[in-house]
């Protein structure tokens, strides 16, 4: 089966002259002794660019869209209307056939022109794309209320997920009050989590605002917050029943953030889809300005392929979706022990996507140029692949943070490593010898290095000027 970017459907290739790589046709999972191996077959398509493209995630009752536009945030009122009456108001896990077809207002031709709706945002957008998506809500008839957080990783806690309870409570909220997440990961994590466990279930929309919510969180149905020791470690799998992309909102992303979701985009050519990785490759400067056209289609491509790996694996119970946490092992690690917010979850998993590349590197699996490839595009995107020498943990800090990771499995660490480009497998028999010699290389050579180099410079200052060299002073 092959799948057309604009529309999950089974299409004939399209003829146009602008190309996009690769199309999917399945995901082969083979089991072998010590791993799960997966990988995409892939081959270039050509793809007519769009002002709006549609990305279906098909899974029976829970089924939902992904319009990917640009300058359409003020019409998202009439989607966000549209998926609540196919659901008859209720969340995707009331309904029993696929939207809209299970909808009983629509048949009757009977439904109320909209409900009550939950903006849950956060201080970075509250007063911009926030206030829009509410009164786009609100020019369809919705009763609309604003729950607001401070922005930032933070407010992945129970005292703000807390606060928002409070709120619901206050507005007399039932099992038809639609949440809308409008923001980044956070906000759709935090938003969803509320969500799902608000009555046992609320209908929930996902308007990301940030280039990583878009490619990553807001698809695929984790919601959850972090515990003070461990990130991620409180959730639910919750889908919801749609999500509006709007490329404009990245346009006023700071730098830092917008390159934190390109090191999520990174991935999905690294773990599936090789000509994917080219293509990033050859269109650096125009991703780096956030041309339109090219971040629909980079975003299209992103969501189908977690649509894809979502569609096989929804509640993780094959293994197969957790190809999708390559370099995320060390990078939860890297970004807890930072302290939450002081590295970003992006810059984390870059740095995580080259130590597992290195492992595999160790292993034998990769030779140096698949792990150069990762390493130049990451700084071709000005992401790190090291951690910032301020960063002050050892090994052991960070093995035992890994030993939280959620893939852990009674006590053993597992990695998702590379074996060639577009191909991963799960590994559940690394050695700690082996993950102990990658850390040293990413924490002990660096410091070391520096501290060489320092010396080295005490040294020189301490002649005489024409004594020195200054070819070997960096």
């Amino acid at each position: 089966m092959r799948w057309h970017a604009h529309a999950n459907q089974q299409l004939n290739p399209p003829t146009s002259d602008i190309a996009i790589p690769c199309q999917s046709r399945g995901i082969p999972a083979t089991i072998l002794r010590d791993a799960v191996v997966w990988g995409f077959h892939s081959e270039s398509v050509p793809l007519s660019y769009s002002e709006s493209i549609a990305v279906r995630v098909n899974l029976g009752p829970r089924s939902y869209q992904i319009p990917i536009v640009s300058h359409q945030l003020v019409q998202s009122g009439k989607s966000l209307t549209n998926w609540w009456v196919e659901r008859d108001g209720m969340s995707s896990i009331a309904c029993t056939l696929p939207p809209p077809s299970g909808s009983l207002w629509l048949q009757n031709k009977k439904h109320p022109v909209a409900g009550t709706a939950l903006i849950v945002t956060d201080s970075n957008v509250a007063t911009t794309y926030a206030a829009t998506v509410k009164q786009s809500l609100v020019d369809c008839g919705w009763i609309c209320e604003t729950a607001v957080f401070p922005a930032g990783e933070s407010s992945k806690s129970f005292d703000v997920v807390s606060g928002i309870y409070d709120q619901l409570i206050g507005m007399n909220a039932d099992r038809r009050t639609l949440i809308v997440a409008v923001g980044g990961g956070v906000v759709g994590d935090a938003a969803g989590f509320v969500a799902a466990t608000y009555t046992r279930g609320l209908p929930f929309a996902q308007v990301p605002t940030s280039l990583l919510a878009a490619v990553d969180s807001s698809v695929g149905g984790k919601t959850g917050i972090n515990h003070p020791l461990a990130k991620n470690m409180i959730g639910a799998f919750y889908q919801p029943i749609g999500v509006f992309i709007d490329t404009a909102v990245f346009e006023t992303l700071s730098d830092r953030e917008y390159r934190s979701g390109l090191a999520e985009v990174v991935k999905y050519g690294v773990i599936l889809d090789p000509e994917f990785f080219t293509y990033l490759e050859q269109n650096i400067a125009a991703i780096q300005t956030r041309q339109p056209e090219i971040l629909r289609q980079v975003i299209t491509r992103c969501c189908r392929l977690k649509a894809d790996v979502v569609e096989r694996d929804e509640f993780e119970t094959t293994g197969l979706r957790a190809m999708l946490n390559y370099g995320h092992t060390f990078g939860h690690a890297f970004e807890t022990l930072s302290g939450y917010g002081h590295l970003l979850h992006g810059e984390a998993v870059a740095i995580g996507m080259i130590c597992a590349s290195r492992l595999a590197e160790r292993r034998g699996l990769i030779d140096t140029e698949v792990t150069n490839r990762q390493s130049r595009l990451l700084q071709a995107f000005q992401l790190p692949t090291s951690l910032p020498l301020s960063k002050s943990f050892t090994t052991d800090d960070v093995l035992n943070r890994m030993k939280l990771d959620k893939k852990t499995v009674s006590g053993s660490l597992r990695f998702v490593l590379p074996t060639r480009l577009g191909e991963v497998q799960i590994f559940a028999d690394i050695s700690l010898d082996d993950v102990r010699a990658v850390l040293n290389w990413l924490l002990v050579y660096p410091a070391a290095k520096s501290m060489m180099r320092k010396r080295r410079v005490i040294r020189l200052e301490r002649q005489p000027f024409f004594q020195r060299d200054p070819c070997h002073v960096h």
